[in-house]
């Protein structure tokens, strides 16, 4: 995998990738895969641009070129996180004030601390270089992080933004199980269900139609805060379904 001594990458790296949304500079996409290796992280996830990498690529990657090599190019978003069962989204955009129905932030140290022990496959996505991730695609991630910064110049350069969030990942990051987390992340399919339930209970129950789409958000990131387990999404799933189908029967 390159020059470096011949140890097993960390636990956590098989179960995080790193999804990059339309990647602008090629320099940027070859250090984004040096940062990878740098902490053991090597699931790399394009939308939007070809894996046929440049030689300026290659050159910004060092030796890292495994990174590179087994990296996969997606049409979409959806596509490239369809078997994650969680899906964080990084943005330097705030909201302030009472209306921040998108961007509730958590902090790069508390997603490992959160998620230390547990099964699944975990996706951090980031947006290309200047406008970051559009809203919706920010709606397909779980949940969201932003790294702290100056409110003067808060836009991080690409691949300096995975490198603060795959160093938090490996300093934080425990190879014991936290008390009370051990189990699975959400099952992709299961992800897939709450979240059309989700809408199908928003879009049935009697609400201003301009409200539906922050409900909506709002549910589904408050259930996601929690990392609920199978057997706790399928009660769930119970709860949504047996409440949109009883809207849509008071409809008809």
């Amino acid at each position: 995998m390159g020059d470096h001594a011949d140890t097993p990458l960390p636990k956590f790296g098989s179960e995080i990738c790193i999804v990059l949304v339309e990647p602008e500079h090629d320099g940027n996409i070859g250090a984004v895969a040096r940062s990878m290796m740098n902490f053991g992280i090597i699931d790399l996830r394009v939308v939007g641009r070809s894996t046929d990498w440049s030689e300026d690529t290659r050159r910004r990657a060092k030796n890292a070129q495994y990174v590179l090599e087994h990296a996969r190019e997606f049409q979409n978003l959806q596509e490239a996180i369809s078997d994650c069962s969680l899906v964080v989204g990084t943005s330097g955009k705030r909201e302030h004030g009472d209306k921040t129905s998108m961007r509730h932030f958590l902090l790069p140290e508390e997603l490992p601390e959160r998620l230390s022990g547990i099964q699944g496959k975990s996706a951090l996505v980031f947006g290309p270089e200047g406008k970051g991730l559009l809203n919706e695609q920010l709606r397909l991630c779980d949940l969201l992080v932003t790294i702290p910064t100056w409110e003067g110049y808060p836009i991080l350069n690409l691949s300096h933004a995975v490198t603060i969030l795959c160093f938090s990942w490996f300093s934080k990051t425990s190879n014991s199980t936290t008390p009370g987390t051990k189990g699975r992340l959400l099952d992709p399919d299961l992800r897939r269900r709450l979240r059309e339930e989700a809408t199908r209970l928003v879009q049935s129950m009697p609400t201003k139609e301009h409200k539906r789409q922050g409900i909506e958000e709002t549910l589904v990131r408050v259930i996601m805060r929690g990392l609920p387990k199978d057997d706790e999404i399928h009660r769930i799933l119970g709860i949504l379904s047996a409440s949109a189908d009883s809207f849509e029967n008071s409809e008809s």
